[in-house]
């Protein structure tokens, strides 16, 4: 039985640091496209170094920009890689394994590996982590989200053994910057689902369980003081959404930011 042929995708904004990273492993994919977000740094000039498609669309969300993407594969099959994130050797030989014979399933789990401050994460609630990156392209599509948006797969969907690295810090900065402009994604998505303006749901108590649940639950005091880190960060977060939540609802005007 031959190999099915597979499109790798890899939408990317400014990831001069990550994208020469992410188009190397795949290399062993049938084609490879970038899908770039109008890129103010040197991405465009590192990509065009290498032998790819590339694409460029005004970014919306990560959702629409993959979704708008997706059909434009030559490939049935879809492997799909943030630029932040690299397959892995042991995850390229079973994708071959599962484009051989795919036992029905229309789109796998693949499970990742977070690097955050230089340091493997192995708790912190990221040991679960897991997302859609290998599916059929007419069966599935993404979610119509802001943020954290999943594929939604028309048929079986099967799990990877091998996993994904994905190389999520790139300094404090850039750590706040993100917590700014996916805060207000988060924020604007809970709007539009009904959030209510609940002071102490949304300002206290949530911050505070999220930092509890992170360190202490999910035992990310076992990470260290990246643990800690990560448990601050992400209660700052969600501190920071439920703000927003309560000056949007209150009429205040909020600028959605590209990412």
């Amino acid at each position: 039985m031959m190999k099915k042929p597979v499109t790798a995708i890899i939408p990317t904004y400014n990831e001069e640091e990550n994208i020469a990273r992410a188009i190397q492993s795949v290399l062993w994919a049938d084609e490879i496209v970038v899908v770039d977000s109008f890129s103010t740094d040197r991405t465009l000039d590192i990509v065009k170094q290498f032998d790819v498609t590339l694409l460029q669309h005004e970014y919306v969300n990560s959702a629409a920009q993959k979704n708008w993407t997706i059909p434009q594969a030559k490939h049935e099959w879809i492997f799909l890689l943030d630029a932040d994130e690299e397959a892995t050797d042991d995850l390229i030989r079973e994708v071959d394994e599962l484009l051989t014979d795919p036992k029905g399933h229309v789109a796998f789990w693949i499970r990742r590996t977070s690097f955050f401050m230089g340091k493997k994460v192995r708790f912190s609630g990221w040991q679960r982590d897991k997302v859609i990156r290998l599916f059929m392209r007419d069966h599935c599509r993404y979610e119509e989200s802001n943020v954290h948006a999943e594929v939604i797969a028309n048929g079986p969907v099967g799990l990877t053994k091998h996993r994904i690295l994905h190389f999520t810090y790139k300094g404090i900065d850039k750590s706040i910057e993100r917590i700014r402009w996916y805060s207000t994604w988060k924020a604007f998505d809970k709007v539009e689902k009904g959030a209510s303006d609940n002071f102490f749901l949304l300002i206290i108590l949530k911050p505070f369980w999220r930092f509890f649940r992170q360190y202490v639950i999910q035992l990310g005091f076992l990470d260290g003081k990246v643990g800690f880190h990560i448990a601050a960060l992400s209660a700052y977060d969600v501190y920071i959404r439920g703000l927003k939540i309560t000056r949007i609802l209150a009429g205040e005007k909020i600028q959605k930011e590209k990412k």
